[in-house]
């Protein structure tokens, strides 16, 4: 196992990224009606994962670490939430919402489980 050096080591934080990368592909389809609601909200949500546990990790404390992984995770059930509202509205496929959905639910995993871990 590789020694984790920065928050960029995390692989909970790279895959966060990719899945940024996803939602603004995915939601610049979205209809021009929906940029100042859903488009917005959807991306804020997903920017605030790996920025939450980058900034998280900067902090020097465990307490501060923890708490910033917890909004990273709340953040990340918000994110759910809307991205099953845009496909109700038709927004995307069947098979990319899957695709998506999948996963934040790994990503779900994996926070719940390095929250767990810190003492």
């Amino acid at each position: 196992m590789s020694e984790i050096k920065t928050y960029r080591d995390l692989l909970v934080w790279q895959k966060s990224m990719n899945l940024v990368t996803e939602i603004y592909h995915a939601s610049a389809k979205f209809p021009s009606t929906e940029v100042y609601g859903l488009v917005s909200q959807i991306r804020r949500c997903a920017v605030s994962l790996p920025s939450n546990i980058a900034e998280g990790y900067g902090r020097n404390s465990t307490g501060d670490y923890k708490r910033f992984l917890q909004i990273s995770l709340a953040s990340l059930f918000e994110l759910q939430t809307q991205l099953e509202i845009a496909f109700n509205l038709g927004y995307y496929s069947k098979e990319l919402f899957d695709d998506i959905m999948n996963k934040t639910y790994e990503l779900e995993r994996m926070l719940s489980s390095l929250i767990s871990k810190i003492k």
